[in-house]
């Protein structure tokens, strides 16, 4: 019980840590996201004269995502936090996963436990590290413990159940932590772009209106600009979708895998007796 609650408290101290380590990326991603709009591309060589307040050379993409206005900024920093998020979480699910292949590990870890050899599994267990493993520990110092008290088949698989989801419970939320960023940027990509959208259109038909006679190249630029909003949010939302969908297969394979494992545990306690 002492070992539980001091894996608690050092899992409550990382969720503290990455809580921060959430909230400083976020910030800095958006600040990078305007430092890049207003300093590479509103760059004065990007635009006619070498002036910002002209219209951009033509063809500079760079330039008219700049006069996509302040969105642009904020879609850039979008996206920065979608990579920077999804660096994170792949580092962090890599390291559940443990130091080998872990599907041979399982398979290893049970070929073990079907002949008894739980010592040499807990063995594994320790040279495979990750969230997996340390479960896969748990599960199996607790069968050793009721195996050696000679308590009753379903008193003991009962107990060994017990110990797998609290162990569960200690290493799995840190596999989740983060991925309602990705889930969110799925949503916000598209609406920051439609946003900078509709307010790059307003000005667009609100300059011809009031320019005097209709410039269609006017007209045709400014949807171009405000169009570079959607482009930029698509892909935002488009990258963190899939992001978010590689990540949340690769948690349902290591939950899944604790299963395999916890119930070759149980039926191999339950064949011994």
């Amino acid at each position: 019980m002492e070992n539980l609650n001091n894996e608690s408290v050092q899992k409550n101290t990382n969720s503290g840590l990455s809580n921060i380590f959430a909230t400083i990326a976020v910030v800095l991603c958006i600040v990078f996201g305007f430092v890049v709009w207003n300093f590479v591309l509103g760059n004065p060589s990007n635009f006619v004269d070498n002036d910002p307040s002209k219209d951009p050379v033509s063809g500079n993409l760079l330039g008219m995502m700049y006069k996509g206005g302040y969105v642009i900024g904020v879609l850039i920093g979008l996206l920065t936090m979608t990579v920077v998020f999804g660096i994170e979480r792949w580092i962090v699910i890599s390291k559940a996963s443990g130091s080998g292949n872990i599907k041979a590990f399982v398979a290893e870890v049970q070929s073990l436990i079907r002949v008894g050899k739980v010592n040499e599994a807990i063995e594994l267990c320790d040279t495979q590290k990750g969230s997996v493993a340390n479960v896969v520990k748990a599960a199996l110092i607790k069968y050793d413990t009721v195996k050696k008290s000679g308590e009753s088949s379903e008193e003991a698989m009962a107990a060994i159940q017990k110990e797998i989801e609290e162990a569960t419970v200690l290493e799995m939320p840190m596999l989740e932590k983060n991925m309602v960023v990705l889930a969110t940027l799925v949503s916000i990509g598209t609406l920051t772009g439609l946003l900078g959208t509709v307010t790059g259109m307003i000005k667009a038909f609100s300059a011809l209106s009031t320019s005097g006679a209709p410039d269609s190249s006017a007209l045709a630029t400014g949807i171009s600009e405000a169009l570079m909003c959607t482009a930029t949010g698509i892909g935002t939302s488009t990258l963190a979708i899939v992001l978010y969908n590689i990540f949340t297969t690769k948690i349902d394979k290591l939950t899944h895998f604790i299963d395999e494992v916890g119930f070759a545990i149980t039926q191999s306690y339950k064949a011994s007796r």
